[in-house]
This record gives structure tokens, C-alpha cells and sequence, in this order.
């Protein structure tokens, strides 16, 4: 397919949900816009894409993916930009990190210039439905998967790749308050040599259970360790893990059994701008309660896309507690809050070039 003449025809629906639709009590991922694009790879190549109507798609209960999971997402978001236009934010970078984990996956990756395309021209149909409300946004979910209909474990020589949208809210119910966490040492979610740095189904169905768990014993969600000394620190099941000791700010380093954060990317960005210490390396649970225990561990937050910055007030390790606070940011996990989300949101100027205005 020729990008230079990318073609989308658009099949648009005849009523709009948008009048229906409670913007004020938004669950994450629960409400869909108007509109999908879909586009099928056949005989060796990606055909031109559509968007059509959301709704239900054919699925045999043959098809590939349902049994030997053959699939990636990805998740972006747009902002309202002042009042010049919608922004998508960091596009490129989750495209590119879209294309390595099909890589990883063994699906054929999708031209750069045919998915920006893609999904601009799909935002900007459904533009009425981003919200106007600062911490509110448009959810993006681009995703793929094999649709060979056939059982045996192969790469599929058919695949399925489309994009839907969802107005969302906050990720956590706490908002932007702190989230406690646990570890969880007799579970693993990804080994290096495996898909952990990807964007797979896999690595999250392999969280629910622990995650469950660690719920029912009050905690937001499950501190991963390594899966093979069950020592050093590596991500949260939906984002990734920075920690300021010392003024120095510690992360573990992405690209093996962790994912590579576009947020977490971005905030090492500004880290170095600003000439703050940035750390990348191993870092274990003993470190982080040794360093909590003489008053040297000043900060913990995660980074992610659904939920920005999210503060950690509470880390619990075999009887262990770290206690970070629990009614607030702390300055550091703050300071960058307020920048990314006033950059999504035209506020504050792109320097960077993270911005991409429709």
C-alpha cells in the first residue's frame, strides 16, 4: 500500500451515542466513541484501511489468536489543546513501540506514516468525544491480531489491526492520590528473553491473579519483582517504577522484562532537561527498605499513559512496610505531573516536539 495515496474510506454512522453519554461519570474503558478502522493484512500485505461504525466484529471460534494468543496493543491519549485543535500526544513514540512489540510477536509491522494517518483521521472524526474536562481524555486503543482460521501453533500468514477510542477519567479510583502496593515474590509477570518489554496480552492476563490477590488485601496493585532471584525491582503491572533517593532519581532499566514506558521515557527527558540526577539501574526491595529505614528514600511513583504520575504512599515486602505518605504528590512526582499534563494540554510550550496537533 502506497502512504503517499493512503485512501480511508469512512462509513459513518447515522446517530451519534454523544448526546447519551455522561461525561461526568466516566469509568475507564467503558465508554466508546462513535467510530472504529479496521484493516486486514492479506496475501503478504496491509490493505487499505476503514472506519466504520463501532460494533461487533466476526470471530470464529477457530481463529488463531483465541488459542495461541498471537496479538499487541498499544494505548495513547488526546487532549484538548487549548482551543487550537486536539493533541495527540507522543504518537510517534507509541507507534514505534507498537511496531517493536509485533517484532517481538511475529506480525508484520504497520508503515509509520499509515498509522499516524490512521488514527488522526479517526480522532478527528470523533473529536466531539474528547473531553473538555482537564483530567479527562480520548483513550486510544490501536491493537492487532493473527485471524488464521485454523488451530496449530504457527505464525499466522492473515491479521486483524484496529483502532477504537474511549473517553476515560482516572485510572485509579484514588485519582492522583497515592496507591499502595505489594509484592508478590512467589509470582512472576516476564523473564528477559521473553515478551515482558512488549505491549502483549500475555504479560497482563499473567497479572490478574496476583493482582486480585493483592487486592483483596487492601493494596492498589502488585509490585513486580525479577522472576529469577524474586530480589530486584521491576515494574507495576500498568506502569513503570521510579523511586528519589538521596535527590537521585532511580529507575529500573526497560527493555528486557520491562516495558518500555512512553511516560516513563518522557519523564527521564525532563529529568535531564532540568539536570536532575537520573539513575537507570538495578535496584532490589532491600535497597528500597534499607534506604526507607535511614530516611534517604524520599519519593516513589509510577509512570504510565492511562494514569500520568501516580504516587506510591505505601510498599509492603514480606511483612515489610514503606510508608511514603498517603494524601498527596510528593514535590519531585509533582513537578513532573504538572509539566507532561500541562504540555498535553497546551498550557505549558513544546519544546520537544511531543505534541501532534489535529
Amino acid at each position: 500500500m502506497d502512504q503517499s495515496t493512503l485512501d480511508i474510506k469512512v462509513q459513518a454512522i447515522s446517530k451519534s451515542k454523544l448526546p447519551d453519554t455522561d461525561f461526568s461519570n466516566l469509568k475507564f474503558g467503558e465508554t466508546f466513541a462513535d467510530h472504529q478502522l479496521e484493516m486486514n493484512y492479506q496475501n503478504g500485505k496491509w490493505q487499505a484501511p476503514e472506519i466504520k461504525p463501532y460494533g461487533k466484529i466476526e470471530v470464529m471460534p477457530s481463529m488463531n489468536v483465541l488459542h495461541y494468543g498471537q496479538s499487541v496493543f498499544e494505548g495513547l491519549k488526546a487532549f484538548r489543546y487549548g482551543n487550537q485543535g486536539i493533541n495527540l500526544f507522543r504518537l510517534d513514540q507509541h507507534i514505534d513501540r507498537f511496531n517493536i512489540s509485533c517484532r517481538r510477536m511475529n506480525i508484520p509491522e504497520i508503515d509509520k506514516e499509515i498509522f499516524s494517518q490512521s488514527v488522526k483521521a479517526l480522532v478527528d472524526l470523533d473529536r466531539d468525544w474528547v473531553p473538555t474536562d482537564r483530567f479527562k481524555s480520548l483513550y486510544i486503543r490501536p491493537f492487532v491480531f493473527g485471524s488464521d482460521e485454523s488451530l496449530g501453533v504457527k505464525t499466522c500468514s492473515n491479521y486483524r489491526f484496529l483502532i477504537i477510542t474511549s473517553p476515560v477519567g482516572n485510572y485509579y479510583s484514588e485519582g492522583i492520590k497515592p496507591v499502595s502496593l505489594t509484592t508478590m515474590p512467589e509470582y512472576s509477570r516476564a523473564v528477559a528473553g521473553g515478551a515482558g518489554f512488549a505491549k502483549v496480552p500475555g504479560n497482563y492476563a499473567a497479572t490478574l491473579l496476583p493482582g486480585t490477590l493483592a487486592q483483596k488485601k487492601g493494596y492498589t496493585q502488585v509490585l513486580w519483582l525479577d522472576a529469577i532471584e524474586h530480589k530486584y525491582i521491576e515494574e507495576v503491572g500498568t506502569m513503570n517504577m521510579f523511586f528519589v533517593i538521596d535527590d537521585k532519581l532511580i529507575t529500573p532499566p526497560a527493555g528486557k522484562s520491562i516495558l518500555l514506558g512512553v511516560t516513563r521515557k518522557s519523564v527521564m527527558e525532563l529529568a535531564n532537561r532540568w539536570g536532575i540526577d537520573v539513575d537507570e539501574r538495578k535496584i532490589s526491595i532491600d535497597e528500597l527498605i534499607e534506604a526507607s529505614k535511614s530516611g534517604k528514600l524520599q519519593e516513589a511513583f509510577g509512570t504510565g499513559t492511562a494514569a500520568v504520575i501516580s504516587p506510591v504512599g505505601l510498599i509492603h515486602h514480606e511483612g515489610n512496610q514503606i510508608e511514603l505518605g498517603k494524601d498527596e504528590m510528593g514535590p519531585v512526582a509533582k513537578k513532573f505531573y504538572d509539566e507532561i499534563t500541562g504540555i498535553q494540554h497546551g498550557e505549558i510550550n513544546d519544546t520537544l516536539g511531543w505534541c501532534h496537533i489535529i
